[in-house]
């Protein structure tokens, strides 16, 4: 009533709708009494705002979230190389409907890859691997991890370099040399530091092996902890760990390929396709024993499947954008219905039909933006604290924000139309008449 009684006042002093000129220097005064309407139900109005200001909060949370596990994704990838190519083998032929999936046959050798280090001119390096989970042992400590067999070029394929000794060379893969190199969650698992760890020794399956040197730190990947594994020389696993060779030479699991540059990626995945079919002696409609991956299209791949996961938690966290817009409507429907009498009065005194709908739009508009804002605030420091959380370098990106804010204005134009028409329909009479 004290909000009526001094709209009142201000009405009957100030004829807002003589001309109009008059009409366009009043937009600001009825912003202001959006304003004093929302502020003289402090508790109503922030109740209607909270839908908006969680779907807005969520939806930019969600998209960080989205866009940093996408990120993630991404830098794990390229950290396993760079130009990199994955040569797997086959699937398994059992009989059955049932595939046992990429690389359940050994169909790869090291041969292979030889071949293709030497053939395929788009092609780097190469780096065979050759790996079993198996125990290993320092004194009373031991660790279950990967063992590792490859070759010297592993470190220039995979990016992969020492932080402590050295790396094996070729002669300790023509000698089948007993020496190992430890990844940095194996040094910290038998008890050692990247310091003291070269000159240690370590048993795997009863063979005595000298540690040469650490990997530096390469962390987890989609894949699995790149950290956690033993790499020694591919003939000393064929021969010592593993002990079995097939007839054409040494089986691998997979050859990482390193091309000479990225525009030649493609390049390389078409020789080595072509160069294994020859020497497997592939023909149509014989299927490929093998499987090449371009590491761009496991990128490309990944973010797809990021892009969709962002879309549906985006999506899911929209849905409360409705709810607080159906809130706003029902809001306006009680402001419309308290207000009558108001809205009677501005008819009396020469406003027109078109001034109340937009006094009461703004007033949806005001109420859709000032939660719009809120919820931006909150959306971006939860952002920021669930980038701090995961560790991740990923800013709240300014198009969600900017994207946020068209969304509300639209909510409030929307969810607010129909009350203020209602509103902009009532009659002086009939208005001034209601109790």
């Amino acid at each position: 009533m004290k909000l009526f009684n001094q709209t009142s006042k201000r009405l009957s002093t100030q004829p807002l709708y003589t001309n109009r000129r008059r009409r366009k220097l009043n937009m600001g005064e009825t912003i202001g009494l959006a304003w004093s309407s929302l502020l003289a139900n402090k508790l109503r109005s922030i109740l209607t705002m909270l839908g908006i200001i969680i779907g807005i909060a969520a939806v930019i949370a969600m998209v960080t979230i989205g866009r940093g596990a996408q990120a993630q994704t991404e830098r794990q990838l390229k950290s396993l190389g760079s130009n990199l190519l994955f040569v797997q083998s086959g699937v398994a032929l059992t009989g059955s409907p049932a595939s046992q999936g990429a690389g359940s046959a050994t169909t790869l050798t090291w041969e292979d890859a030889q071949a293709i280090a030497s053939t395929c001119t788009s092609v780097s390096a190469t780096a065979p691997v050759l790996n079993v989970r198996a125990q290993v042992v320092r004194s009373e400590l031991n660790t279950n991890t990967f063992i590792v067999g490859t070759t010297p070029e592993f470190v220039q394929v995979r990016d992969f370099l020492p932080l402590t000794g050295r790396f094996f060379n070729q002669a300790d893969v023509e000698q089948v040399a007993r020496v190992a190199v430890l990844g940095q969650t194996v040094v910290g698992n038998l008890g050692l530091t990247a310091d003291n760890a070269v000159g240690q020794t370590i048993r795997i399956q009863g063979e005595e092996f000298f540690i040469i040197g650490t990997m530096e730190y390469k962390g987890s990947s989609q894949f699995r902890d790149q950290d956690d594994q033993v790499m020694i020389p591919i003939t000393t696993i064929a021969s010592r760990i593993v002990g079995v060779n097939s007839l054409q030479g040494i089986s691998v699991n997979n050859i990482s390929v390193s091309a000479k540059s990225p525009e030649e990626m493609d390049a390389a995945q078409f020789q080595i396709t072509n160069l294994l079919r020859l020497r497997h002696q592939i023909v149509p409609p014989r299927s490929d024993d093998f499987i090449v991956r371009n590491q761009a299209d496991l990128v490309s791949a990944s973010n797809a499947v990021s892009r969709i996961f962002t879309a549906l938690l985006g999506g899911s966290a929209a849905i409360s954008l409705v709810v607080g817009g159906i809130g706003i409507m029902n809001i306006m429907f009680v402001s419309v219905s308290e207000r009558t009498r108001e809205i009677g009065i501005r008819r009396a005194i020469g406003a027109r039909s078109s001034d109340i709908l937009w006094q009461f739009l703004i007033e949806s508009i005001v109420l859709s933006l000032s939660g719009g804002v809120l919820g931006i605030i909150l959306g971006v420091t939860t952002s920021s604290l669930i980038n701090l959380a995961l560790g991740w370098q990923i800013g709240v990106a300014l198009d969600s924000i900017l994207i946020s804010l068209s969304v509300c204005l639209g909510i409030g134009i929307f969810f607010g139309a129909y009350p203020a028409r209602k509103a902009a329909r009532l009659t002086p009479i009939a208005a001034l008449r209601s109790d």
